[in-house]
């Protein structure tokens, strides 16, 4: 089965706890603090591989996840890494964010690896705290959490050529004379339900690739019949060749449809290079049907028959010439290049936190900085909730919920804590 495009959920590991501990042995008098720093939670990491064709796997498994750090252990022992998850899938896949669909990477290199979502990193254990003020600090930190993601992965062929048209063109028919590829061949509408690749030699050296691709009708663009579902495999192709049967009723109202769609796909696709294909020229009355048609295209129009192998090759030849002086078009939402960004240390500084009141008396500390601070203080002892609470202070909390209207005796909650604010 043909898939191309799923929605799974990544969720890296949380990093490993530090460990409070003393030294306890033999002949060692007080030997002080020993506890180790937890290890690195599991990563997920894409890597694309070309032996896979199909984001099949992806079928039941829909989410992924990553182990957790080991804790610190005693004797200044560090936790154990987690080993990073990598998940393979087919060369030309693109991964989005789902929620805002923001462009993550693209896989289109056999071996590209992405990390698409960062394991945590381990808490730093108490001997990590040892200083000349605290000889017996009782303190550690908390592993940081892994990321939780739901991302959308498509795979758009890495093809050189694109075959479109009406259902029944000819496009497969054309696949199976120049190439080694073998698609279904039927007399019926929508024989072909899956993209379709192979290998075109042009000479000894000389090749590209071919995608055949379903059939498109009217509306396609909107989602109807096969559309939206592979209209997105021409975004790579740097050729489209149009199969307009001859055989058709009317052969320039059937090319008229298909490049409507086309143009209201959008992604720049009626702007690619384009070759006109007259096909099935072996139908009787097709010379009259070529001639009217070229006088209203306008353009050149190359005649085939796939029966007879008649233009097969100035088709082919024509393809290669287009192909080698075209270069790859980049995906929508890509950057070709990467820019250089100068923060100022001022004007980019973030605040650390923000109070939101959530109803009477009820406020919640929010931001990224001070939340992230949070995780990593455990507050199971006294020195540890100390270090929350002066930390706190430090960055006036006190204040900010002061000039947000909190009154004694109002609940504060910071992530999953919660404490009454004092004035």
């Amino acid at each position: 089965m043909f898939i191309d495009r799923v929605v799974v959920e990544v969720r890296s590991g949380k990093g490993g706890d530090g460990m409070i501990a003393f030294l306890h042995e033999k002949y060692v008098a007080k030997g002080g603090p020993s506890g180790g720093n937890g290890g690195r939670g599991a990563s997920i990491i894409f890597r694309a591989n070309k032996s896979i064709n199909t984001l099949f796997n992806f079928r039941h498994s829909k989410v992924i996840i990553g182990q957790d750090g080991g804790k610190g252990l005693t004797k200044n022992k560090y936790g154990r890494g987690a080993d990073d998850v990598y998940v393979d899938v087919p060369l030309g896949t693109v991964v989005y964010l789902e929620k805002n669909h923001e462009f993550l990477c693209d896989l289109s290199q056999d071996g590209q690896e992405v990390v698409v979502a960062k394991g945590g990193r381990g808490g730093r254990g108490n001997a990590a705290f040892k200083s000349d003020k605290n000889r017996v600090p009782r303190i550690a930190e908390n592993g940081l959490p892994g990321e939780t993601k739901r991302l959308i992965l498509e795979l758009k062929l890495l093809a050189d050529v694109g075959l479109v048209g009406l259902p029944n063109a000819g496009k497969s028919t054309l696949l199976s004379v120049v190439s080694n590829a073998n698609p279904e061949i039927a007399d019926y509408p929508f024989t072909t339900i899956a993209p379709n690749l192979g290998v075109v030699n042009v000479s000894k050296y000389e090749t590209f690739v071919m995608a055949d691709l379903p059939g498109l009708i009217e509306g396609a663009h909107l989602g109807k019949g096969l559309g939206l579902t592979f209209l997105r495999h021409l975004e790579r192709c740097r050729v489209i060749v149009h199969l307009v049967s001859m055989s058709d009723e009317n052969p320039y109202e059937s090319f008229k449809q298909i490049q409507t769609e086309l143009k209201e796909y959008g992604m720049g696709l009626e702007k690619r290079p384009l070759i006109i294909v007259a096909s099935k020229m072996d139908e009787d009355g097709a010379e009259d049907k070529l001639r009217e048609f070229k006088k209203k295209v306008k353009t050149e129009v190359i005649p085939i028959s796939s029966l007879t192998h008649d233009g097969i090759n100035e088709l082919v030849k024509k393809c290669y010439e287009l192909v080698s002086k075209t270069d790859p078009f980049p995906l929508m939402g890509t950057k070709d290049k990467v820019e250089t960004k100068v923060y100022n240390a001022y004007k980019d500084q973030k605040p650390i936190f923000e109070v939101i009141k959530e109803r009477d008396h009820v406020y919640r500390l929010v931001g990224e900085s001070i939340e992230r601070t949070y995780s990593l203080i455990n507050i199971s002892t006294d020195e540890g909730l100390m270090r929350l609470i002066n930390y706190l202070r430090k960055i006036e909390v006190e204040e900010a919920l002061k000039e947000a209207g909190a009154e004694d005796g109002d609940s504060v909650f910071l992530c999953d804590f919660e404490f009454e604010y004092l004035e």
